[in-house]
């Protein structure tokens, strides 16, 4: 399956434009919940930047760098989360 390169362009540079974007908000986020869904948006507008990286060079060692990624930055979103909540 091949795709054309001007769309993986396109979304490359949505995803850059998105991250942009949710990096203003995490840090001009009013409050501290406001700043972790910024960053867990940023997260993932990365996975997606990672899997569309795997697409331009054609190499799968991405998909799973990407995975390990998602995994990471779930269980990060998700502790801090409970710091910020009050939680053991």
């Amino acid at each position: 399956m091949s795709i054309p390169l001007w769309f993986i362009w396109i979304a490359a540079s949505m995803g850059g434009a998105g991250l942009i974007l949710a990096l203003m908000r995490a840090f001009l986020g009013p409050t501290t919940p406001d700043r972790l869904a910024a960053v867990d948006n940023m997260t993932t507008i990365i996975l997606s930047l990672i899997l569309i990286t795997a697409l331009i060079f054609g190499s799968s060692i991405y998909i799973d760098v990407g995975l390990v990624y998602a995994i990471l930055s779930f269980i990060g979103v998700i502790v801090f989360a409970r710091y910020l909540e009050g939680g053991p």
